[in-house]
């Protein structure tokens, strides 16, 4: 437990990331800063969180922007 106080991601769903990050920049923003699919044709959280949970890399560049964007200094 003490390995992730300082984890900004710790009891954070993907799913509140994902829509706390469309709140903020809006589909069209979130599919310029991240260039995937399902942020850009026909966006839905449903269908991004689907391709993220399956898309390693994707998550991590969603993780990325969500900690630069509500935990940078």
């Amino acid at each position: 437990m003490a390995e992730q106080k300082n984890n900004p991601l710790h009891g954070k769903t993907l799913e509140r990331i994902l829509v706390q990050l469309v709140d903020y920049y809006g589909w069209d923003e979130l599919g310029y800063k991240i260039r995937i699919n399902s942020f850009t044709k026909n966006p839905s959280i449903n269908s991004s969180l689907k391709f993220l949970r399956k898309t390693p890399w994707a998550r991590q560049q969603v993780e990325d922007l969500y900690i630069r964007t509500f935990y940078s200094e």
